[in-house]
């Protein structure tokens, strides 16, 4: 059984998102490590939000995912 101290989620990559970036810059990253695809880059940053227990990289990171939901959505 892990210990409390222990990270349990560890990301497949790391996307160089900071909740102190503008959104423009967040979401150019983002899409980037994930090799352009909307899908994927939305999936992660969901995720991010799902985990955190910072309220502003939750909120940031939700609008970020629903951005790349409606992008995959629409085919762009």
């Amino acid at each position: 059984m892990p210990r409390k101290s222990e990270k349990w989620f560890s990301p497949s990559l790391v996307m160089g998102w900071h909740k102190n970036q503008p959104s423009a810059q967040r979401r150019t990253l983002a899409l980037k490590a994930h090799r352009g695809d909307k899908l994927a880059t939305a999936r992660a940053l969901q995720q991010l939000a799902n985990i955190t227990k910072d309220k502003d990289t939750k909120r940031l990171a939700r609008v970020d995912a629903t951005y790349f939901y409606d992008l995959y959505r629409r085919g762009k």
